[in-house]
């Protein structure tokens, strides 16, 4: 399946036909995640803690270890394995493959240790309604090889417009990174100004959102909306903003706040790139022009 697949620019990614293999996997890059959040030095608004697209899945990218030397573990959606490597040379791999999240967890530490790296995981997973602890989790066993890898597949591409889309803006701004707490691909603009803190916002929140942005993303259907999705929304939300329109595909959604393009309509388009750059430029005017943004001074 994956050769035919191969010729399909957007391949196709409808949430319910892999929903049970998104929420595994998505516990399998939470335990890795993890990991990055314990190894990596602390930086502004948690971007320390993502992955980033590779040419062969997701990786952590380098992390210090305490005793010295370096760690990269990538998620390999060709060859389907979890690829440890360290400085010295040393690697290991796991099998991606069907067993459920306590199993996946029991391997992963086990390997870890085989590398003689140690670090403290918080087994409780984050960014859900009703989270299993890693050691318990036999509820979430599934592993669709082809739908990983069309995953994967639509973050390669969106990966490639959000730096396209990046290259126009001279303020502050996020690498694309792929959060694996919301199991979403994102960059975000800044316009230098702090942002107000909201009333019961924890240390995380108030980390992530300490001054105002424009983010924009893509997320496979998780989280309870149902379908994969390109988003772009404003933190704060500035006044008038959900009474904005934009040619084009996609629209404000009131329910989540933010603006929406449904992947179906990538996907079935006859120039998808040019409907998801056009998304988010024009969503990205939308909300800096009512939250008041210099973009004589922002933009390229």
């Amino acid at each position: 399946m994956i050769e035919a697949a191969e010729h399909e620019t957007w391949p196709a990614l409808d949430w319910r036909q892999w929903a049970e293999t998104g929420d595994t996997l998505h516990m399998f890059t939470q335990i890795v995640g993890k990991t990055r959040l314990a190894l990596s030095p602390m930086q502004n608004h948690w971007w320390n803690v993502p992955f980033y697209v590779t040419a062969r899945g997701l990786s952590t990218s380098a992390m210090p270890l305490p005793q010295g030397g370096l760690l990269e573990i990538e998620f390999d959606f060709i060859a389907h394995e979890l690829a440890f490597r360290r400085s010295s040379g040393d690697t290991k791999a796991l099998p991606l493959h069907a067993q459920c999240v306590a199993e996946f967890y029991s391997a992963y530490l086990d390997t870890l240790k085989s590398l003689s790296v140690a670090v403290h995981i918080d087994r409780l997973p984050v960014e859900l309604k009703d989270p299993i602890r890693f050691d318990r989790d036999t509820v979430h066993r599934s592993y669709d090889r082809d739908a990983a890898w069309r995953f994967w597949q639509v973050l390669t591409h969106a990966n490639t417009i959000f730096k396209r889309f990046s290259g126009n803006f001279l303020g502050k701004i996020s690498p694309v990174h792929f959060f694996w707490g919301s199991f979403d691909l994102a960059v975000t603009r800044f316009n230098g100004r702090r942002a107000t803190v909201r009333p019961g916002t924890d240390s995380i929140q108030s980390e992530a959102y300490s001054h105002e942005c424009i983010s924009a993303g893509f997320w496979p259907g998780n989280g309870g909306y149902g379908q994969a999705a390109f988003y772009c929304y404003a933190a704060p939300v500035p006044d008038g903003l959900s009474a904005a329109t934009i040619p084009g595909p996609g629209a404000f959604n009131d329910d989540l706040g933010e603006f929406l393009l449904d992947y179906s309509e990538v996907h079935r388009s006859s120039e998808p790139d040019v409907v998801v750059l056009d998304f988010l430029k024009n969503t990205y005017a939308a909300a800096a022009r009512a939250a008041k943004w210099d973009r004589a001074n922002l933009d390229r």
